[in-house]
């Protein structure tokens, strides 16, 4: 890998890397690890972009991760080998996803959905939030959050198992 850089925008980081070469190249581990307190949790794998096997041709990657709480996130690449050998590659930097400048209500993921479905929400000041979830009649189904929280993105799940297929609001 010759170049592996980050770009935030508002709660997502793209990464994007670039190959000049590649031999037996299965593909690649994308891992992320949240930093606490100077230090790292635990990596997690949270995709893999296929490789181009070998090749001397020059290869651009780009993957980006979504809707993330507000922090610091350090990120690497596990470059996998066809015979199970690898290595990693680490980007330099931490990122970092600050807090939003206004309140904002994402549109959930995934839509439709049967039966859970993720909302994501920010908010630019502490203050008390309340996220409820209503059916096209206008009654009350759930209330999924109804507290202080200081700024920053946030993403709650919502499960609608036992609920009747319709929109939910």
């Amino acid at each position: 890998i010759n170049i592996l850089t980050s770009e935030v925008n508002d709660n997502s980081v793209s990464l994007k890397w670039t190959t000049s070469s590649e031999e037996n190249n299965s593909g690649f581990d994308i891992e992320r690890s949240i930093v606490k307190a100077q230090t790292s949790d635990e990596w997690i794998k949270i995709s893999y972009i296929k490789g181009h096997g070998t090749t001397t041709s020059p290869n651009n990657y780009e993957f980006t991760d979504r809707n993330l709480n507000s922090g610091k996130y350090k990120y690497r690449l596990k470059q996998i080998d066809f015979n199970g050998h690898f290595r990693y590659n680490d980007l330099s930097n931490e990122v970092v996803i600050g807090n939003p400048e206004k309140f904002e209500l994402s549109q959930n993921y995934p839509n439709p959905f049967n039966p859970v479905t993720n909302l994501g929400f920010g908010i630019s000041n502490l203050g008390f939030v309340t996220l409820i979830v209503y059916d096209v009649l206008g009654n009350e189904i759930t209330t999924l959050v109804n507290e202080i929280k200081p700024a920053g993105y946030y993403e709650i799940e919502f499960n609608g198992s036992g609920l009747p297929s319709r929109i939910y609001y």
